[in-house]
């Protein structure tokens, strides 16, 4: 069973899963331990309905974090659209530590003027009741003109402001998912798709009447590599998203499969096995000169980079297990990673390189777990029987992955600390492979 599935592995054959036009969010754990906050209602000062909920999708973005508990609106005991109009006490007395308030007016030619403040309750409070003017109690403060295709997208810059300075680390909300799809019914079943990060602006890249797998972005967030069986052979491929312009990157004999951009953007890390089994190579994107990494008996595959580009973590067989291997670049000193759990692989590394998230197998249950770089310790995320695919938020924060849901792949997400955990179930279909953008401008 453990060579079926790591095989499975190996080729990126697993099928993708149809997509929703958003995400729906179940919460299966760890909200009641985040920090209350509160989202107030924008005030809009326009006629007819308001163009968009900013608040609202403030609010959600914070809430899936994991680190916060947004207050409800109907538990808000004000709907203030300055600082100037909270008044403290109620809100403290909730516990509510930071509110976030603003409002919404029409700027002209489709385009929109958004103010909000982040405000400090408790400094507020404080100043308050000392009779002086509030000092500092306002800890961030913007204004911007937005046309109205770019309000939701504003509204996810709102969220990352607000959660680095209540944090002190950079927000991953304006960020996008890549993901592979299947419709069994339709005329091209397979799909490459995008989206938010929260599954609203979702794109369709590529329709296949056969199998595309392995989404990975380029470090800019503009290309995609992927593996595609449109020609009844593995080959890996790189698009544009933005010009649709794509690209063959490799199509040697046998698998061609696993692709990862090295930080730079400049080559991939990939899986062949033109020469027998599968080992790790590095291609040059531009040039296609291919440098082969690993030349052993046994299966190397799902290399990943290290964010100083100097190493490759990857999945191995060669202990008689599939486990965890780095390897210098520059030396080619290869050494195991992992001793924890029956077996390891699937590894990807936090931007800090002071973790590794693998999926990690004890007693036949897959499941998600991160291991601290320094200690060796490991710490099992998930609790399912079969997750797969994690992919790790820029910040380093949350984790996207597949998982089983009520008899349905569907996918999930969890803190990197395991207190927070959601589903994010599909009405319909299947979905896969999900791979979570860097950091976008």
């Amino acid at each position: 069973m453990i060579r079926k599935v790591f095989f499975a592995l190996v080729g990126c054959l697993l099928m993708g899963q149809s997509a929703q036009a958003a995400l729906d969010i179940v919460i299966t754990g760890g909200i009641d331990s985040a920090r209350p906050i509160a989202v107030a209602p924008f005030k809009w000062s326009g006629e007819g309905q308001l163009p968009q909920d900013i608040a609202e999708v403030v609010s959600n973005d914070l809430m899936r974090s994991g680190k916060f508990k947004p207050l409800a609106r109907g538990q808000m005991p004000q709907t203030p659209s300055s600082s100037g109009e909270i008044d403290f006490a109620p809100w403290a007395s909730q516990g509510v530590e930071a509110v976030v308030v603003g409002t919404i007016a029409p700027a002209g030619n489709g385009s929109y003027k958004i103010n909000f403040e982040l405000v400090d309750v408790l400094k507020g409070q404080l100043a308050k009741t000392q009779g002086g003017e509030a000092n500092g109690y306002v800890l961030d403060s913007r204004m911007a003109t937005i046309p109205g295709a770019q309000m939701r997208q504003f509204a996810h810059r709102i969220s990352d402001i607000v959660y680095e300075r209540l944090t002190g680390e950079r927000g991953a909300f304006l960020t996008r998912l890549a993901y592979v799809a299947v419709d069994q019914g339709a005329q091209f079943p397979y799909q490459l798709r995008i989206s938010d990060y929260d599954g609203y602006n979702e794109k369709v890249l590529l329709r296949s009447r056969e199998p595309l797998m392995s989404p990975a972005w380029s470090p800019d967030g503009s290309k995609l590599a992927y593996v595609s069986f449109e020609n009844q052979k593995s080959e890996i491929y790189v698009q544009d998203i933005y010009n649709q312009q794509r690209s063959l990157v490799s199509s040697f004999r046998g698998i061609n499969g696993a692709p990862e951009w090295s930080p730079d953007g400049r080559r991939l890390a990939i899986v062949l096995s033109k020469d027998g089994q599968p080992d790790i190579y590095i291609i040059d994107v531009a040039s296609k000169q291919l440098t082969r990494v690993t030349n052993s008996r046994t299966i190397d595959t799902e290399p990943s980079w290290t964010a100083d580009g100097q190493s490759l973590v990857f999945t191995s067989e060669r202990g008689g297990k599939p486990q965890i291997y780095s390897v210098n670049l520059a030396t080619g000193a290869t050494r195991r990673i992992t001793w924890e759990g029956d077996s390891n692989q699937g590894a990807s590394m936090t931007a800090d390189g002071k973790s590794m998230v693998v999926v990690t197998r004890e007693q036949g249950q897959y499941r998600i777990a991160r291991q601290d770089m320094e200690s060796g310790a490991m710490l099992v995320l998930t609790q399912s029987a079969l997750d797969e695919s994690p992919s790790v938020a820029p910040n380093g924060s949350m984790i996207i992955y597949s998982t089983i849901y009520q008899g349905r792949k569907s996918l999930a997400l969890v803190s990197t600390d395991g207190r927070f955990k959601a589903v994010l179930p599909t009405s319909s279909g299947e979905i896969r492979a999900p791979a979570w953008s860097p950091f976008l401008n």
